[in-house]
């Protein structure tokens, strides 16, 4: 095993274009490393940097204390999982994991008894003599997965190997990677633009856009403390709701009524002018279900228009207005995020006891110390807890991904076929 470090990384091509631009992250050794981002973000040429098959304009790539910036990618001993697979469709199974150990010399023992550990850890046994056209694709991956286990890599790398199966399958392989990689405790690295398995997989998260690092910290962190209006609203599900706020000592007028906030956070946005607040979907709800303690709160009275039933819960879904200057903020967030809506309406997260239905005018409560406010200029989060945002934590608790875990529930090219 080894830890990779990423040290001002640039990555141009001909028309000098930065596809990644000064991109600097630490890997630690055994880590559980995700680079998340909508398409074009970067985070797959940076990923092929660090095995080399892409070249470095500038920046060093470090694995272990080695500089590995002219090595050839045979010779960096990373493996290497593709998102389509590559695997040997005339060999069995067996064949297939056992390739990188025949190409490199080892003996047909050493071969079986490697080959077999991963077939078991893998539970593979019983489809060692079948040919990859005959497996299932969570199957097939898991032969990938077998290929890159018995080589003894310093690091596995994995190019969003999920994305082409069944969002049933991939919550089965996300759980089955990730108890792989703690029994293994192999740092990893994983490319994925879902931001689901981002949440319920890393240890750290690397949110990129247009080739620059947003922010980098744990799931929990990302979700509580994101830096920018950008990651804010690339990480959760449904999506934070985003509102135009005035902030005036410690109240935020917002379309659906003003609200006291923390005053750290208040002077934190003080002279800014109008502001963006944004306040995700769980920290509403039906004022008529929540303590006797909270209903004495922050509540407002606003006219729904839609209600998803979920059944453990529901989405109110309740139509505001926005300037202009907001509206345009949205829309360009809209467009980074892949499409993904920012439209101009709360969406509110319900009890599932909750009785409020479509046309109602609805009581609804906000936890208000729960509020960010960005500047809809530059896209900063002006309350975000520095302290906490961008540090290097401890590994993360489990139960820290609950909250990513429900989302998944809810909803949810082979690049190269060398060996790396």
């Amino acid at each position: 095993m080894a830890a990779i470090d990423i040290k001002n990384i640039v990555k141009k091509y001909g028309d000098g274009f930065p596809a990644v631009n000064d991109v600097s992250i630490d890997i630690q050794d055994g880590e559980f490393m995700i680079l998340v981002g909508p398409s074009g973000c970067g985070k797959s040429t940076l990923l092929r940097m660090i095995v080399g098959l892409e070249d470095i304009t500038s920046g060093d790539m470090m694995i272990g204390d080695k500089r590995v910036n002219d090595l050839a990618p045979r010779d960096r001993n990373l493996a290497m999982v593709f998102q389509n697979y590559a695997l040997y469709p005339h060999l069995s199974v067996y064949e297939n994991i056992a390739f990188p150990l025949r190409l490199a010399g080892a003996s047909d023992d050493e071969v079986d008894k490697k080959v077999r550990n991963a077939s078991k850890t893998l539970e593979l046994d019983e489809h060692l003599d079948r040919k990859p056209g005959n497996l299932s694709g969570g199957q097939r991956q898991r032969v990938a997965m077998g290929r890159a286990i018995v080589r003894d890599a310093d690091a596995f790398l994995f190019d969003e190997p999920l994305s082409n199966l069944d969002a049933k399958l991939r919550g089965q392989m996300r759980t089955e990677i990730s108890r792989l990689q703690k029994r293994l405790g192999i740092t990893t690295v994983y490319v994925t633009h879902d931001q689901t398995e981002a949440m319920t997989l890393g240890d750290r998260v690397a949110v990129l856009k247009r080739g620059v690092l947003q922010q980098l910290a744990t799931p929990r962190e990302l979700y509580t403390n994101p830096g920018n209006l950008f990651v804010a609203g690339f990480i959760g599900s449904p999506p934070m709701n985003f509102v135009p706020a005035e902030v005036d000592g410690t109240t935020v007028k917002m379309p659906f009524g003003t609200v006291e906030i923390p005053r750290d956070k208040a002077e934190r946005a003080q002279g800014k002018g109008l502001l963006i607040a944004g306040i995700r979907p769980e920290h509403f709800n039906d004022a008529t279900v929540v303590d006797e303690d909270k209903r004495a709160g922050h509540t407002f009275r606003a006219n729904v228009d839609v209600v998803e039933w979920l059944g453990n819960e529901a989405y109110a879904y309740i139509p505001f207005e926005a300037p202009p200057e907001v509206q345009k903020q949205l829309s360009d967030l809209e467009h980074e995020l892949d499409g993904d809506q920012m439209r101009t309406q709360l969406v509110v997260s319900l009890d599932g006891a909750s009785r409020i239905a479509e046309g109602d005018e609805a009581e609804i409560w906000v936890d208000a110390t729960k509020i960010h406010l960005f500047d809809p200029s530059t896209g900063e989060n002006l309350t975000v807890d520095e302290s906490r945002a961008g540090r290097i934590p401890e590994r993360e608790d489990p139960n820290a991904k609950k909250q990513a875990e429900k989302m998944a529930d809810e909803g949810e090219e082979i690049h190269s076929s060398e060996e790396v």
